[in-house]
């Protein structure tokens, strides 16, 4: 591969390997998004005709999930458009209980016949399951919901935008870029929709409408002379918002540190190309960092893949059980700690709670995907490890009656089980901001954006980098830095956090591309924090051998 194309293609690298992931159902045109789709009624007929069916059959419990999934994707490259893709894809998931037994089975045939056909395999796989299973499952209960809705509150549906008016803000996005320094710029996006029917014999019939949008992009700048190229990627954050999320609006704009840009809410795409252009250049002739034990001051946008890392996932019960370990490992936050209720996770200031209700987060719905109404719950309090990630057939195992609510499945086509909610850091209770962080250390390094990670097996070692470094003296930012990671252990790293910036500065980082199961199946999930300090991290060199 000649050099030019390695530059361009790496640019989206690790968002591409994901989007065959995305890219389910059949190809169809801009115009077919706007096909409203069934009728509420008729999606109660025909969840009704699921769960009769699994009734007559034998089943003690069944749910049927009727979904209608809508993608558009959007692809440039410098100034011209690589792709648009719009894809949907419509079926039905059927879930059942029989000798208590789980079995499942779904069809693209929404028919009555085709309905009544995957049903009936459902429960004969829990029939056949149940012959080598040990113990039943139980089901925590959960109200039924009667016949309700819920819609992602947006102001602008993507589906209403013109697929031109997309591709002249990413074109001008990339124009921006090279007119302040880049040599090459790629941008995308992604916008979702979930239409997602649900019905029990539980008594729910839960109507949903969810929506997600994700900009972003990758410049590079290059220093022929010295044979070097660097990059910075957009400070975006996947959101759970409509069309609106990319209208720039000022009054979203949050005060940060000089040469920083920092966006909630709203998001300015070409304002963010082009100090994405002016600081891949700057990198270019960045200071390399000097390895040592640094106060790190660490931002949103980059600490959400740190909080996503070692808290969401070692706190997901699964793993706890090491009922999960094929995709991404156990955790070391086993069961003794959490009954000791003196396990210290972090500093007392360390406050992490699971969120499935935060306004404009991924991970944000009505009720999961089990019909359980959503809710908040705390994580860590205090610093002290108080509880876990769990749906209805896993609470008792912790001693609880009541899911979390954080069931989810990426499509009609695979079967629900636990996900990851939205965790979150609380931000600080007394006013504080990042400028009054900054005047606060003596030796430190400020860390923004998302960059590239390795964590073991139990959650607990890590290692992490990011987008932009910036070297603080003496309570004031002296410029660049280059090559930076820090290294820690979950426990370490929390118990480190000796202060928070304050609501002011609370902002949500996301990921589209949360991986987990066998097969693996891959959710949206967003972390909250508000600037963050940790004191005496271990920073090591990345650009120097040994």
């Amino acid at each position: 591969m000649k050099r030019r194309n390695f530059i361009q293609y790496a640019g989206l690298g690790a968002g591409a390997l994901m989007v065959p992931s995305l890219l389910m159902g059949n190809s169809i045109s801009a115009e077919a998004l706007l096909n409203p789709g069934l009728d509420v009624a008729v999606k109660k007929r025909l969840a009704d005709v699921a769960l009769n069916t699994a009734r007559s059959l034998g089943a003690t419990y069944a749910d049927a999930r009727i979904g209608r999934y809508l993608n558009q994707y959007v692809f440039t490259r410098e100034d011209k458009v690589q792709n648009v893709v719009n894809t949907e894809s419509f079926g039905v998931g059927v879930r059942v209980i029989a000798n208590g037994t789980w079995g499942f089975a779904s069809t693209n045939n929404v028919t009555e016949d085709g309905i009544k056909k995957a049903t009936n395999q459902a429960v004969a796989i829990a029939k056949a399951n149940s012959k080598i299973q040990k113990d039943p499952v139980k089901l925590a209960p959960v109200k039924a919901h009667g016949e309700v809705s819920w819609k992602t509150p947006i102001k602008k549906d993507f589906k209403d935008v013109p697929v031109s008016e997309k591709v002249d803000l990413l074109l001008s996005a990339n124009a921006a870029a090279m007119e302040n320094g880049a040599n090459f710029v790629n941008s995308a996006l992604f916008m979702v929709n979930e239409q997602k029917y649900f019905a029990s014999t539980d008594g729910s019939y839960i109507d949903q409408d969810v929506h997600r949008i994700w900009p972003t992009f990758n410049v590079t700048a290059i220093d022929r002379s010295a044979g070097k190229f660097k990059s910075r990627g957009a400070m975006s954050a996947p959101m759970g918002l409509g069309y609106e999320y990319l209208d720039g609006d000022p009054a979203e704009k949050l005060d940060g540190i000089e040469g920083m840009k920092l966006y909630r809410n709203s998001y300015d795409i070409v304002e963010d190309a082009i100090l994405a252009a002016q600081q891949a250049k700057a990198k270019l002739t960045a200071k390399s960092v000097e390895a040592g034990k640094y106060d790190l001051v660490l931002e949103p946008n980059h600490l959400g893949l740190t909080i996503h890392e070692s808290v969401g996932h070692p706190l997901e019960l699964d793993r706890v059980l090491g009922y999960e370990a094929n995709y991404a490992g156990t955790s070391f936050a086993t069961l003794d700690k959490w009954k000791s209720k003196n396990f210290k996770y972090g500093s007392e200031i360390v406050n992490l709670v699971a969120d499935k209700t935060y306004p404009g987060s991924l991970g944000a719905v009505g009720y999961d995907d089990e019909g359980v109404k959503t809710k908040k719950w705390d994580l860590v309090r205090n610093g002290i490890l108080t509880n876990y990630q769990a749906i209805r057939d896993q609470v008792h195992m912790i001693d609880q009656n009541e899911s979390h609510g954080c069931c989810y499945s990426q499509s009609w086509n695979d079967v629900q089980f636990q996900r990851m909610p939205n965790v979150s850091l609380e931000a600080g209770k007394e006013k504080y901001s990042i400028n009054d962080m900054i005047k606060d250390v003596e030796k430190g390094i400020y860390i923004a954006g998302r960059g590239s990670y390795s964590i073991d097996q139990q959650r607990y070692n890590f290692q992490f980098g990011g987008t932009v470094f910036y070297e603080i003296k003496n309570g004031k930012i002296v410029g660049m830095l280059d090559d930076v990671a820090y290294q820690s252990n979950t426990q370490e790293f929390w118990n480190s956090c000796i202060k928070i910036c304050d609501k002011d500065d609370y902002r949500i980082f996301g990921s589209f591309f949360d991986g987990k199961g066998q097969p693996s199946q891959i959710s949206a999930v967003s972390h909250g924090s508000s600037t963050s300090r940790f004191k005496d991290i271990n920073v090591i060199n990345t650009g120097r051998t040994i």
